[in-house]
């Protein structure tokens, strides 16, 4: 396609180019005038609706600000839809907590939906609405949502997109049109696609933390704490596998990377579970300072750069300063004085 005319990337998200009466939409707020809000609605290629401030709450409105604010997104219910003038009436007041949820969880999936077939049409040259024609909307009929089937793309994308077809019209050898069936897309086409759905929606491992103190002051306390650490690894398994590293004395991290969020913070707190009752058994103490959660790479590179700044900060100190067998190995190890009593460092 010349680059003079650029191809449509306008398009809906969905085959209806309205919304049903009684069905939660998501929507932007464009602006506020006398009689109510003027809105986008965001999965109808932002087509006009309004909400009337009649329709804001079921208790009287003292702020209309503090009920609707211009940019903000959220689901609201259709009330009324006018097809031939394109009004669309919505209502904030009737719509419950079930329909936001479940507006909210169908709104991602279209919208992760939508980017992905942009990106498509557009990399390709390609009119949206055309691949929404023949893939898309196909696949949303299908599936219930294209969502499902991108999903099974990541596997097996020929049992999803081979059966998707098109009819072109060609001039027959005797100068008659004649109307063939062909696949939706070109190699080319499906090729960007199917590469487009596996960047974006290949599930990508979670990384759980959880933050410990450990100290024990009995004698071979430092042996203990390597003991109570063993069998916090040994909570793991081959999906969660759990790593417990010393950041400095007596602070400790366990970590395990999953798939499965609710399972990574079941297994981390299995193993600190296990960590605490083998250093109970001496004596020891251990404190959760940050239970297990899922962490970011931006926490992550936070945690390596105050492991660094500690080791650089340990590698400075004189070496004079003291024999070696005076030096804290930082595990809870302690010297013992005259009367064989441990001494906390």
């Amino acid at each position: 396609m010349s680059s003079s005319n650029p191809p449509n990337l306008e398009c809906r998200m969905y085959e209806s180019k309205y919304p049903e009466v009684d069905m939660a939409v998501m929507i932007q707020v464009k602006n506020i005038a006398d009689m109510g809000a003027y809105v986008s609605l965001l999965e109808y290629n932002n087509i006009e609706g309004m909400i009337l401030f009649s329709e804001l709450s079921r208790r009287r409105i003292r702020s209309v600000s503090s009920l609707i604010k211009v940019g903000r997104q959220e689901p609201v219910m259709v009330l009324r839809v006018d097809k031939e003038k394109g009004y669309i009436d919505l209502s904030k007041r009737r719509v419950s907590e079930e329909d936001i949820q479940a507006c909210e969880e169908r709104y991602n999936k279209s919208k992760l939906v939508h980017s992905i077939m942009r990106h498509v049409a557009e990399t390709m040259g390609l009119d949206l609405e055309d691949l929404y024609v023949h893939v898309g909307w196909p696949l949303y009929r299908k599936y219930g949502h294209a969502f499902e089937a991108f999903k099974v793309i990541v596997t097996d994308p020929d049992t999803v997109l081979d059966c998707l077809t098109r009819e072109v019209k060609e001039v027959g050898p005797n100068g008659e049109e004649v109307t063939k069936v062909v696949t939706a897309m070109t190699p080319e086409v499906k090729e960007a696609l199917v590469k487009n759905i596996r960047r974006r929606m290949t599930p990508q491992p979670l990384k759980i933390r959880a933050d410990i103190e450990m100290k024990c002051f009995q004698f071979d306390g430092v042996l203990h704490i390597k003991e109570a650490m063993k069998k916090a690894e040994a909570a793991g398994n081959a999906d969660c596998p759990v790593k417990i590293k010393l950041v400095a004395p007596p602070l400790y991290v366990l970590t395990t990377q999953t798939l499965d969020k609710e399972q990574g913070i079941t297994v981390l707190t299995n193993a600190i579970k296990a960590c605490t009752e083998a250093i109970d058994l001496h004596k020891g103490k251990l404190l959760v300072k940050e239970a297990p959660r899922a962490v970011s790479e931006r926490d992550d590179k936070l945690l390596a750069e105050h492991m660094a700044k500690l080791t650089s900060a340990n590698e400075e100190v004189d070496g004079d300063e003291g024999s070696e067998e005076e030096e804290d190995t930082g595990m809870g190890e302690a010297d013992l004085d005259t009367n064989g009593v441990g001494i906390a460092d």
